[in-house]
């Protein structure tokens, strides 16, 4: 039998440096090597990433990863396409049902933060799961320009800060380092 959060909180990940979902990863974890159950709900991520390999080769069960996104990234000064609004629709409904049924003592929603940004989560929709969910779920909300409404309503905010990035210097994704 796992043990259970006494007191589970919000924690958000966000800003442009890089590390917010490792972040979430990090403390995903932490948390499983002291028994608990991890949830991840991905909002934008489709591809196949060394977290999902990880998670099905050596963390069955206690490290769950639903990628609910179309493959690829929804980039923040791009213009979402319809199917995008019924991916998150049905990311943020599972979502709901995750947290709903206590069945992970941490769901983390990666990407949500841009998520809400680009219109295709309602704030409102995301600050009543706050309010509402189970007090021994830990909640992690990840991606870049969270909304001050959600910023407000947690208990931890990160900003990840980009000082440099070898992005700039047109070096891509690397295998096992981004994905």
């Amino acid at each position: 039998m796992s043990p259970k959060l006494d007191k589970g909180l919000v924690e958000v990940y966000t800003g442009y440096g890089k590390g917010k979902t490792s972040a979430a990863l990090g403390l995903a974890l932490r948390a499983i090597g002291r028994g608990f159950r991890v949830c991840f709900v991905c909002f934008f991520k489709k591809n196949v990433t060394g977290e999902d390999l990880a998670a099905r080769q050596y963390l069955s069960g206690k490290l769950v990863i639903h990628q609910a996104g179309r493959p690829g990234f929804i980039w923040v000064d791009t213009k979402p396409l319809p199917k995008d609004f019924n991916l998150a629709r049905a990311a943020f409904e599972l979502a709901k049902k995750v947290v709903e049924s206590e069945e992970f003592d941490i769901v983390v929603l990666d990407e949500i933060n841009p998520a809400m940004d680009l219109g295709l989560v309602s704030i409102d929709e995301v600050l009543k799961l706050i309010k509402e969910k189970p007090p021994n779920i830990e909640l992690v909300l990840t991606g870049r320009r969270a909304p001050k409404e959600i910023i407000d309503a947690a208990d931890l905010v990160t900003d990840m800060v980009e000082v440099k990035h070898w992005y700039n210097r047109k070096i891509s994704s690397r295998l096992g380092i981004e994905f």
